[in-house]
């Protein structure tokens, strides 16, 4: 059975920093391109980064460029999302998801991705 599991949101001032992580499981992880998304009250989901199956390729979206760094670890089926520099506008549910997809660029469409974990809340605020 596919599942993956996110961990590590919480409440932080702005500023602050936190780190997600997504283990996976049920799956040969290894060919599979993982990302984060996140979903703020009202708004759609959106890709924050995504990484591909080799970790040759990395995608970010443009509000985190600098501040977000998304990591992989295949001996340990998980993905990790280093957040620095938190803003109150990052405040939103943060999804890990996952895409069998061997390719040479790496996407960072929700609806390409199958398997999706249940969501990990991140709160910036003072």
């Amino acid at each position: 059975q596919l599942q993956l599991v996110e961990s590590g949101g919480g409440l932080v001032q702005p500023g602050g920093s936190l780190r997600l992580s997504c283990a996976a499981s049920g799956f040969n992880f290894n060919v599979y391109e993982v990302g984060w998304f996140r979903q703020a009250p009202g708004k759609e989901r959106e890709g924050v980064s995504c990484i591909s199956w080799n970790v040759d390729n990395t995608y970010y979206e443009d509000s985190v460029k600098g501040r977000f760094t998304i990591s992989r670890d295949n001996a340990k089926n998980t993905v990790y999302l280093q957040m620095n520099s938190l803003k109150p506008e990052d405040t939103a549910v943060y999804y890990c998801a996952a895409v069998r997809r061997v390719a040479g660029w790496v996407s960072c469409n929700p609806d390409l991705y199958t398997t999706w974990g249940q969501g990990t809340q991140v709160t910036v605020s003072s």
